[in-house]
């Protein structure tokens, strides 16, 4: 399975006294950095969730969010003093550093959490919920994961055909064109020999034109493109985290393609080199966003 980085998911659990809501939120990274936010009380929680996180994900920035929602008994709900007072004294704070912020409204004091508290959470009593909420909310993000990743599986795999149709084309023209080339070169030095009058041996001017014709060989460089098409198309048929060996097989490629380009006495080929090297960076960017 090829997995993406971007994900995300949300679900909601109902308990005796209100609701738990779970969300997760995912994007590329080199490494897997997990980001929490917690309602206090559920702050026990943590280790849990990164050792579970962990053992699911290997790479990429996931933010979790935990928080709950009591529900309020008609007639039973009082102001809790001490979160009033925060209230204040929060609000005091901004507004010595932001003094043209508005004041706060009747229904923005209202809606600050726990300040309208029938009952206090019982964080050890809602540990099951959290963990089956857990398990639910990172199958579904798993699974958009999943989606995501064979979707640009597809686009990757895509754009290697594409630059394996554009080897097809290039390859037939080179023997020939580099033959031409090196005929070319052959009369050139003769003539300037013939015309300057000096005795030169044959066997110099054929060393010259063999030195000349390996380095616009470049035979070497469309074999390493293949070799290198036929490991992506294992990669992906092997599966798992692939992201880092993409980003390394996409090293390669560009490096190849840039010396096809430098290599090349031919303008095909010098604007295939271009092509190949626009789809390596389109995959690429594709690649970043693998698992």
């Amino acid at each position: 399975m090829i997995n993406s980085m971007t994900g995300y998911a949300a679900q909601t659990r109902r308990f005796t006294s209100g609701q738990l809501h779970m969300e997760l939120k995912g994007v590329n990274s080199r490494f897997l950095d997990l980001h929490f936010r917690l309602a206090d009380e559920l702050r026990a929680a943590e280790p849990d969730l990164r050792e579970q996180l962990t053992a699911r994900l290997k790479r990429g920035k996931v933010e979790c969010r935990l928080y709950f929602t009591l529900e309020q008994k008609a007639g039973a709900a009082e102001v809790d003093p001490a979160a009033l007072e925060k209230i204040r004294a929060i609000r005091d704070l901004v507004r010595a550093h932001l003094p043209e912020v508005s004041p706060l409204s009747l229904g923005d004091v209202l809606r600050w959490p726990a300040l309208l508290c029938a009952e206090s959470v019982d964080a050890d009593a809602l540990q099951p919920v959290i963990q089956e909420l857990l398990r639910a909310t990172l199958d579904e993000f798993s699974a958009a994961r999943a989606r995501e990743g064979e979707k640009l599986a597809a686009l990757i795999l895509e754009r290697g055909q594409q630059m394996r149709a554009i080897l097809s084309r290039i390859a037939p023209l080179i023997p020939a064109a580099q033959t031409a080339l090196n005929e070319k070169l052959r009369q050139r030095l003769e003539n300037a020999v013939s015309a300057s009058g000096v005795s030169i041996d044959g066997s110099r001017i054929l060393q010259e034109v063999a030195l000349f014709a390996a380095r616009i060989d470049v035979d070497e460089e469309l074999s390493r493109l293949v070799t290198h098409l036929d490991e992506l198309e294992r990669i992906f048929a092997t599966g798992g985290a692939v992201g880092k060996r993409l980003d390394f097989l996409m090293q390669e490629l560009n490096r190849e393609a840039n010396t096809l380009s430098a290599k090349s006495a031919l303008t095909e080929v010098t604007q295939a080199a271009m092509e190949l090297k626009l789809l390596i960076e389109q995959m690429r960017e594709q690649a970043q966003n693998l698992e």
